[in-house]
């Protein structure tokens, strides 16, 4: 036996609940030892609808991630979206009262509570206020203020709101679950941690994350972010879409989609059919790919509009060099990437997990974007617990290889 950190990230989101373990290492690296996924329940566009239905999803998930790591979870960094989020920049100021001037920590905590100072209606709440930068007797840009001297200190932070009703839902779906909660962190800065790179931050950058029932938005420039929003189109519409479109059963266009579906002009140039089933559930309809695609597409283009729109109105998207970088599991359309350097005139790739060590193949997609950058967000903010667990990385492998079985193959039992 042997005692560890660890930190543990849980993304409820519209289509999937994901569990995401990892424990720090001794030179202060990640690594990751347990993953569960469950499908989602209770859930639509990101917030809670049913609280039993969305506990017994999480209570799933975690018991495929228990039997990965090995040990018990108990608690969790619980990623938040919706449409109920609001963000907005906002500035704080506080007199440096030390008889030298020299400015401590408690200065600057008190600068950030003058920050948190926004309108608020009775029923929202704020959910993060993030220094962005700090200016002290008019020297602007200094990103760390402790142990410098000044009369006058002032700080631009981003806050976030959001509705007290999803929040206290969301807590509550993971407490009749059976856990504590580490922190709520919105999700685009969880995804943030896993798939961007400094210069990205530091020049300029959109983050989209593109889940089931929304797409999560932040802006970064100067090395923090600017400006963050939820878009109520994702991943879903586009099914809805086909099945609307080619008359056929959802999980027939969820398959169709993720198999075959692709944007951009070679959906167009294409003397291709596939086979599509009825609603009524009988095969043996054979469609032009092509008309697969145009739907796709649309959907896409209105997505691709919104983002457009939203990160314009607040003033950034022409001077980000950085582009756009996609994550979730919405952004593995093909032909995505090349469809948004046309459409938007600006550079765009997919996002993945990166950096870490461990078993960094079972998340290394953009699917789990979101729970890898909510243990990274919680390491990083000393959200971690000690536990004692065997020291047995092939038992836990392959305690999750046997949950993967008895998913793909319902009779599986594992000996």
């Amino acid at each position: 036996m042997k005692i560890t950190d660890r930190v543990v990230g849980l993304d409820v989101g519209t289509t999937k609940v994901c569990f995401i373990v990892a424990q720090v290492d001794d030179n202060g690296s990640l690594s990751i030892i347990g993953l569960g996924s469950a499908p989602s329940d209770g859930m639509v566009k990101g917030m809670v609808n049913d609280i039993d239905k969305a506990a017994v999803a999480i209570s799933a998930a975690r018991a495929k991630a228990e039997a990965m790591c090995g040990f018990k979870i108990d608690s969790a960094v619980v990623g938040l979206t919706g449409n109920h989020i609001v963000s907005r920049n906002n500035r704080g100021m506080v007199a440096i009262t030390a008889h030298d001037k020299e400015i401590t920590e408690d200065d600057v905590e008190r600068a950030l509570s003058s920050a948190r100072a926004v309108d608020l209606t009775s029923d929202r709440e704020i959910l993060h206020v993030i220094p962005r930068r700090y200016v002290i007797d008019g020297q602007d840009g200094i990103h760390d203020p402790v142990g410098m001297h000044g009369s006058l200190l002032e700080v631009e932070a981003h806050v976030v709101t959001g509705a007290s009703t999803a929040i206290r839902n969301l807590i509550k779906s993971v407490e009749r679950a059976g856990m504590d909660i580490d922190d709520i962190v919105l999700e685009p800065i969880a995804s943030c941690e896993a798939v961007l790179n400094g210069d990205e931050r530091e020049l300029g950058v959109i983050l989209a994350d593109i889940g089931g029932g929304t797409t999560d938005l932040a802006v970064f420039m100067g090395g923090s972010i600017c400006y963050s929003s939820v878009i109520s189109v994702g991943g879903n519409h586009v099914t809805h879409d086909i099945a609307v479109g080619l008359s056929t059963p959802i999980g027939e266009a969820e398959r169709i989609k993720l198999a075959r579906g692709r944007v951009g002009r070679e959906t167009r140039e294409e003397d291709e059919y596939i086979p599509v089933a009825s609603i009524s559930g009988e095969a043996g309809r054979q469609l032009p790919a092509r008309i697969l695609g145009d739907i796709i597409e649309a959907r896409v283009r209105e997505l691709l509009d919104l983002i457009g729109r939203e990160t314009a109105g607040a003033g950034c998207r022409d001077v980000l060099p950085g582009g756009i970088v996609f994550t979730g599991g919405g952004s593995q359309i093909k032909g995505l990437v090349d469809l948004t350097e046309s459409y938007l005139g600006i550079p765009a790739r997919i996002g993945r997990p990166s950096g870490l060590n461990g078993l960094i193949d079972l998340v290394s997609s953009p699917v789990y974007s979101t729970g890898v950058g909510l243990v990274c967000y919680g390491a990083r903010h000393g959200l971690t617990g000690a536990v004692e667990h065997e020291d047995n990385p092939l038992q836990s492998l392959m305690s999750w290889f046997r949950n993967w079985l008895a998913d793909v193959i319902p009779h599986y039992r594992g000996s």
